[in-house]
C-alpha cells in the first residue's frame, strides 16, 4: 500500500491566530498527543516577532522541550529571515521553513518587502540554514490567489519554485494561503510545477475557506504529490491573509487517504483524542468535514485505527 506523508501544522499555523492564548505545556501536550497518534512530522512554532504574532512567543521555549521529550519526531519551525534563523539554530531546531509570497502585494502586506527583496531574503536563509546542517522547507505562498491582486499568475509560482529548489530547500510546498483553490486548478498547477521540480520534492499546504480542502488534496495526489499539511480539527487561520479560514483538517485527510487505498500511518481515534485536548485549550469546537461522523464511530466503538502501524520517520527530501 502507497504511503503519504502528513505534516501537522496545527502547533503553528493552526494556532498563531487563535485569540485564546495556549500555554507551552498545552503546546507540548499537543505536540505529544499528535506523535502518539502517528504523526512523523509536526510544525511545532515559528521565530517571527513576538509583537507581530504573541502566539509564537515562546517559540525558543518549546523547541528544546519537544526535542527532550520527542527526539524521533520530525520537526519544524517556520523562520522569516536570518535573525529567526539564528534564534531557532540557537533553540535546536532541527528543520526550517522559509515563506515566500508570489505575489508583490502580498510580501508588502505580510513582511514589508518586495518580491525581489523576499525571494533574496528566503534564499540566503536557506543558504545559511544549510550551512549549519538543518534540514530546510520553502512555502511558496498565494500559490492560486492573493487576497489584494486575485488570481495569482502560474509563471511567477513556477518561477518561484524552481529558485526556491535550486537554492537547497529540500521540500517546495505550495500553499493555497486563502483557501480559494479549486481541484481542476490544483492538477493542473501541479502538474506544471512538477516539470521544473521532481514531484518528490512537493508537498501541498491547503485551506478550506471554500469546503474544498480534501477534494484539492485528492487532485494533488492525481497529480502524483504524497506529502501533505494538515491541522488537526482544522484550525488554522493567516493572520495576513483577510478572509483565510482553517487548514484542511488531518483527520479528514486521513480519512479520505485510507478509503482511497493510502496508507498513513495515522491513528483516527488518536486524532479525535488531539482535537479533544485543543478544544478544551481554545474553549470552543473544533473538527474537520467528517468529525460528526468520526465522533459517531467513536461511540460506537467502531472507529479504527490506520490500517498500518506507523513506521519510522520517512527521510528528509533533499
Amino acid at each position: 500500500m502507497e504511503r503519504i506523508h502528513i505534516t501537522d501544522v496545527s502547533p503553528r499555523d493552526g494556532l498563531q491566530n487563535q485569540q485564546v492564548h495556549v500555554s507551552t505545556d498545552g503546546k507540548l501536550e499537543l505536540i505529544s498527543m499528535l506523535a502518539a497518534a502517528g504523526l512523523q512530522s509536526v510544525e511545532t512554532t515559528s521565530f517571527v516577532s513576538p509583537k507581530a504574532v504573541p502566539q509564537m512567543a515562546d517559540a525558543g521555549d518549546l523547541v528544546p522541550r519537544v526535542n527532550a521529550a520527542l527526539p524521533a519526531l520530525r520537526t519544524s519551525v517556520l523562520v522569516p529571515n536570518l535573525k529567526g534563523l539564528e534564534r531557532a539554530h540557537a533553540a535546536g531546531a532541527q528543520e526550517i521553513a522559509v515563506v515566500l509570497s508570489a505575489t508583490e502585494t502580498m510580501n508588502q502586506k505580510n513582511i514589508n518587502m518586495s518580491l525581489a527583496q523576499a525571494t533574496e531574503v528566503s534564499e540566503q536563509t536557506l543558504a545559511a540554514a544549510i550551512a549549519m546542517g538543518l534540514r530546510t522547507r520553502a512555502y511558496v505562498a498565494v500559490a492560486f490567489d492573493c487576497p489584494f491582486e486575485g488570481e495569482t499568475p502560474l509563471a511567477a509560482v513556477l518561477r518561484l519554485s524552481e529558485r526556491m529548489q535550486r537554492a537547497g530547500a529540500g521540500e517546495i510546498v505550495i500553499a493555497d494561503t486563502i483557501g480559494s483553490a479549486s481541484p481542476g486548478q490544483v492538477k493542473e498547477r501541479l502538474t506544471a510545477i512538477a516539470r521544473v521540480v521532481p514531484v518528490a520534492q512537493l508537498a501541498v499546504h491547503f485551506h478550506d475557506t471554500r469546503g474544498m480542502g480534501v477534494a484539492n488534496a485528492w487532485a494533488a495526489l492525481e497529480a502524483g504529490v504524497r506529502r501533505f499539511d494538515a491541522s488537526v480539527g482544522g484550525i488554522g487561520g493567516c493572520p495576513f491573509a483577510p478572509g483565510a479560514a482553517g487548514n484542511v483538517a488531518t483527520e479528514d485527510l486521513v480519512l479520505m487517504a485510507e478509503r482511497s487505498g493510502f496508507a498513513t500511518g495515522i491513528s483516527l481515534a488518536g486524532l479525535l483524542a488531539a482535537i479533544d485536548f485543543a478544544e478544551a485549550q481554545l474553549r470552543r469546537p473544533l473538527g474537520g468535514r467528517a468529525i460528526t461522523w468520526l465522533q459517531r464511530q467513536r461511540e460506537k466503538q467502531q472507529l479504527m485505527p490506520s490500517v498500518e502501524a506507523p513506521a519510522a520517520a520517512a527521510p528528509p527530501v533533499h
